[in-house]
C-alpha cells in the first residue's frame, strides 16, 4: 500500500469519518486505502500500511462518500474507485464474521440444532438463525429462550447469514439453528456479524424497527437479516 509520509493511523482508537465527520471508535467505522497503483482497498482489519480514510459502517454513507469524491481529498492524491467496491466490502465482512464464527465453534462456544440449544444451560449470548430458515421455528425457538440472554432478557438474534453458509463454518451441510455461551471467542463473531448488520442496513447508532421474528438485539441495531420467508401453507 502507498505510504506518502502521513502519521499512521493504524493503531487509532477514535478516528473521523470523513462524511459525517463524527468521531467515533474504530470498530463503527471502515478504514480505506489507496494501493500502490492508486485503486482504493477497503483495510477491515486495519492493517494497512499509509494513511487511511475511515467512514461510518454504512453502505449508504460508502455510496454517498464515493458521490462526493471524499477519498480523493482524504488521501490527498488521485484513486480508482472499484465499481463493486460495495459488493467487495460487503463481502470481505461477511467472510471475516463466518471466520470468527468457526473459530468460536472450534473454541466449544457454539451449540447447534433446535433440542441441542433448547437444552443448553447457562446464559446463551446470541442466538443464530439462518436467513432462510423456518419463520415460525425461528418464532418458535425465540420464544423458548427470550429469558436466557445475560441478566435474564432475550439473546440477541443474528439472522444475517445462509443454512448453507452457517453449516460451511460450522462443519456441517446446513445450518439452521445455532446459539453461542457467553465466552469471549462467541463475543468477537457477534462484534463481527454487528459490523456486517451495520454496513448492510441503518449504520451504528441508529436503531431498527424491531422484527417480526424475534429479538434484534443490540437495542434492536438490526443484527437481524431479512426477514425469513413466510412458511407454505
Amino acid at each position: 500500500m502507498k505510504d506518502d509520509g502521513e502519521k499512521d493511523d493504524r493503531k487509532a482508537t477514535m478516528r473521523q469519518c470523513a462524511l459525517r465527520r463524527t468521531v467515533l471508535p474504530v470498530n463503527a467505522l471502515l478504514r480505506f486505502v489507496a494501493a500502490p497503483d492508486g485503486t482504493l482497498v477497503p483495510d477491515i482489519r486495519n492493517r494497512l500500511p499509509g494513511r487511511g480514510v475511515w467512514l461510518t459502517t454504512s453502505a449508504a454513507v460508502l455510496r454517498e462518500a464515493i458521490k462526493k469524491k471524499v477519498f480523493a481529498r482524504g488521501l490527498k492524491e488521485t484513486v480508482v474507485i472499484p465499481p463493486d467496491l460495495e459488493g467487495q466490502v460487503a463481502g470481505l465482512l461477511r467472510r471475516d464474521a463466518l471466520q470468527m464464527l468457526s473459530l468460536a465453534n472450534k473454541a466449544g462456544t457454539v451449540t447447534s440444532g433446535f433440542a441441542k440449544i433448547e437444552g443448553m444451560r447457562g446464559p446463551i449470548l446470541a442466538l443464530v438463525q439462518a436467513s432462510d430458515g423456518s419463520a415460525n421455528e425461528v418464532v418458535r425457538l425465540a420464544g423458548l429462550l427470550k429469558t436466557r440472554g445475560r441478566g435474564g432478557a432475550a439473546p440477541l438474534s443474528i439472522r444475517s447469514f445462509t443454512a448453507e453458509e452457517l453449516g460451511l463454518s460450522l462443519g456441517r451441510e446446513h445450518v439452521i439453528h445455532a446459539a453461542l455461551n457467553t465466552l469471549d471467542a462467541a463475543a468477537v463473531f457477534v462484534e463481527r456479524a454487528r459490523r456486517l448488520a451495520e454496513f448492510e442496513t441503518s449504520g451504528p447508532g441508529t436503531p431498527a424497527k424491531e422484527s417480526t421474528s424475534g429479538p434484534s438485539g443490540f437495542a434492536q441495531s438490526s443484527l437481524a437479516g431479512p426477514e425469513p420467508a413466510a412458511d407454505p401453507e
